[in-house]
């Protein structure tokens, strides 16, 4: 809620913790790059000027996940993979956040093998699914969005049972 005359002076912003948190989460999320099949190329073409990736806040891919807040898992997890993706996975800082982009990367896709792991998910938590195959980059942006929502309901302030463990 803004307060003021409009001149500039004596402006108040209330707000909450959590609003403004959110807000500047949602507003610059930093992917990683980790493209593993196919989906990948989808995943690079968000970034083209029709689609505009950026105009969401998340346009800076990175290369390493110790700047990077948003892991786009894009494309086939083999079992050869798996390790590398969680070593990758626990070498991001908090918080962070996933998408499973492509039928492969949510539950393995075509592939009912035993090289290829049966979904993301059994690696590392997903927090957003993305369909398809490959997905467009509409979907991808889809996901985007959905995470940005997910993103605003999230909370600074510890759980109450963290809190009462903390007590004691």
């Amino acid at each position: 809620m803004i307060v003021g005359s409009g001149t500039g002076e004596g402006n108040i912003l209330t707000t909450t913790y959590d609003k403004i948190f959110n807000w500047a989460r949602r507003s610059a999320i930093w992917p990683m790059q980790f493209g593993l099949a196919c989906c990948a190329i989808e995943m690079m073409a968000v970034l083209d000027p029709r689609h505009d990736m950026s105009r969401f806040g998340a346009e800076v891919f990175r290369a390493t996940p110790r700047q990077s807040d948003l892991m786009i898992v894009a494309g086939t997890v083999t079992e050869k993979m798996a390790p590398i993706v969680r070593r990758l996975w626990d070498q991001m800082p908090e918080p962070k956040w996933a998408i499973a982009m492509g039928a492969c990367a949510t539950c393995g896709g075509p592939y009912r093998t035993y090289a290829v792991t049966q979904g993301v998910d059994r690696v590392i938590p997903v927090d957003v699914y993305v369909p398809g195959c490959p997905p467009r980059p509409e979907a991808l942006l889809w996901g985007l969005l959905h995470l940005q929502r997910k993103i605003d309901r999230m909370t600074v302030a510890k759980p109450k049972s963290v809190a009462a463990e903390a007590r004691r």
